[in-house]
């Protein structure tokens, strides 16, 4: 088959792997309230968020090439909208299509509100559900008949206020932000010479909410509206004032790297004397942020296999936590019942002593145990085992019962000590997973399968050591064929990993 099918059948057996092995688990044990699959079977995407009136719209629409998304200087939408492409007004894939990334038409064709949206299995935004009603009516998606939508789609957000609240808007805007960047490929962020890093929702998002929820070489940093900088001196202020607010929000010693650009047509619209020759030399900033938007659909099989690495990684954490939570309490028990044993042989045989050395009780409860013993010292060897017996027996169901709820919260506790945290992959891992490890043991008393448990924690362990290092050896021959006419053999997907599971991958 040809490179592009190779890709497709490539991509298809990933998703599958996801489907049918973490999936299973993680929708067992509440890691995901949705398939996992569900975030990657469709086309790459590019978020952009920035403060309000940071150019976002203004830079979707010098992308696109037409007028889609409303402009202006003050906030002009509030919705999230999935910008994608109507395949029914796109050219087949043997028609030419400018290189330019634009067409004769660019327009909108159809418009969907966010409750078909949500509830639409062809889009990977079953998740969102959570974020509740008032969040529905301000998401939305539109199919636009563009080709350089024809791989990947666009994700426009509000602008980011300086003092807005879940209240205010009716959602919680960085959750919404953080599941929307969990399964973007590209996320550009955006900023304009007039608030050069200083709102507030911005300073969540750079902190918590992006680096918990992707990764660093995901993220752009985009310097909007240059043009409107009265002169290079004035740009190289904001530059400055910039990287100076982004080294703040961040905590990073490093700068990023941050583009500069800005639309020519709204540049010409201002029709300002201004000397902006200045402009001219960033025309190459311009270009390698349109070049990085266009790579997004081949960076994508990377993020399929660091979705199934990150996720199986995480996985196997979490289940290695379930495993030492178990362990630990196993060990306690036998302890436990260890020492019940020796209390109770104690008092077995103190009642043994105490009857050969005191004739009175001997000459009571001897007769008692006549059926049972012959002769006193018989007689008090029975009576020291009927003892022993009975305090082994209490001790199991009342006092053993009774020092296990106070050990289970100390593991809880002392949850971090359930698995080794060597390194700092193993921390971060761990991190992402351990508050839902937590909420699961809680939830559960401690009370589940171990051996399925284990069985699964193989499973996923064998898609970490075996599968993805597989995955990777395979997307870097497709990377070496880049510029090549190889035809790839499909046989390759029928060996390990990309078996599915009903023929034994695993």
């Amino acid at each position: 088959m040809n490179r592009e099918d190779y890709i497709r059948s490539f991509q298809s057996q990933m998703v599958d792997i996801v489907a049918n092995h973490l999936t299973p688990v993680a929708m067992r044990y509440a890691y995901s309230d949705v398939p996992l699959e569900s975030n990657i079977k469709w086309r790459p995407q590019v978020l952009v968020i920035g403060n309000y009136s940071s150019g976002k719209s203004t830079l979707i629409n010098d992308l696109l090439g037409g007028s889609i998304q409303k402009i202006g200087q003050a906030p002009t939408d509030d919705s999230f909208t999935i910008i994608t492409c109507d395949e029914e007004f796109m050219p087949d894939d043997d028609e030419s299509v400018p290189d330019d990334g634009t067409s004769d038409i660019i327009e909108v064709t159809d418009e969907r509100d966010g409750n078909v949206l949500l509830n639409d299995p062809e889009y990977p935004f079953e998740s969102l559900k959570k974020h509740g009603e008032r969040f529905a009516s301000h998401f939305r998606l539109k199919k636009v008949r563009s080709p350089l939508l024809k791989n990947l789609a666009i994700v426009d957000t509000p602008g980011m206020l300086d003092s807005m609240s879940e209240r205010d808007r009716g959602y919680n805007y960085q959750e919404v932000i953080g599941s929307l960047a969990q399964i973007a490929d590209l996320v550009l962020i955006l900023f304009d010479p007039h608030k050069a890093g200083t709102i507030r929702e911005a300073h969540v998002s750079l902190r918590e909410t992006l680096p918990d929820r992707t990764f660093e070489d995901r993220v752009m940093f985009v310097l909007n509206r240059i043009d409107e900088c009265a002169s290079l001196t004035d740009m190289l202020r904001v530059y400055g004032t910039l990287c100076w607010n982004l080294s703040q929000i961040t905590g990073r010693k490093d700068v990023p790297m941050i583009y500069l650009t800005y639309s020519p047509q709204a540049a010409g619209d201002a029709g300002t004397g201004e000397n902006k020759s200045y402009l001219h030399f960033l025309e190459n900033q311009r270009e390698e942020l349109k070049k990085a938007v266009l790579d997004t659909p081949r960076r994508h099989l990377d993020h399929l296999a660091a979705f199934i690495e990150t996720h199986s990684r995480r996985l196997s954490c979490f289940l290695e936590g379930l495993i030492g939570y178990r362990r630990k309490f196993f060990m306690f028990r036998v302890k436990n019942v260890m020492l019940g044993l020796l209390v109770s042989l104690a008092c077995g045989g103190a009642a043994a002593l105490g009857m050969l050395t005191n004739e009175s009780l001997g000459q009571t409860i001897t007769p008692m145990l006549s059926g049972f013993a012959q002769g006193h010292a018989e007689a008090s060897f029975f009576a020291g085992g009927g003892v022993a017996a009975l305090v082994f027996v209490f001790w199991v169901s009342v006092i053993h019962r009774f020092f296990c709820k106070p050990f289970h919260r100390k593991l809880l506790e002392n949850i971090d000590s359930l698995i080794p945290l060597e390194n700092q992959t193993r921390k971060d891992d761990w991190r992402a997973v351990r508050e839902l490890a937590l909420s699961y043991l809680e939830k559960t008393g401690g009370h589940f399968s171990a051996r399925e448990t284990k069985k699964e924690y193989a499973d996923i362990g064998r898609i970490c050591k075996k599968g993805s290092p597989e995955i990777r050896e395979e997307l870097n021959r497709l990377s070496a064929s880049r510029n090549g006419s190889q035809e790839f053999d499909d046989s390759v997907l029928a060996q390990e990993p990309f078996r599915s599971k009903e023929q034994g991958i695993l």
